[in-house]
């Protein structure tokens, strides 16, 4: 038995699993449903209202 054999036996089973989990990610990069343009979309109005919140003049304040 040559003394590196054990060695790469675990190098291939963790090859193996290497693979299998970048085969799973891909799907799940894959099946992901595009929520990029929604999201964009929000953040930008929530900007244009911060905005206006803070561009408007202040209420004058009673004594």
């Amino acid at each position: 038995m040559n003394p590196a054999e054990p060695y790469l036996a675990l190098h291939h089973l963790r090859a193996a699993d290497l693979r299998a989990e970048a085969d799973a990610h891909r799907l799940a990069a894959t099946a992901k449903p595009p929520t990029r343009d929604l999201r964009t979309r929000v953040g930008w109005t929530l900007v244009e209202i911060g905005l206006r919140l803070a561009s408007s003049p202040p209420k004058p304040q009673l004594a």
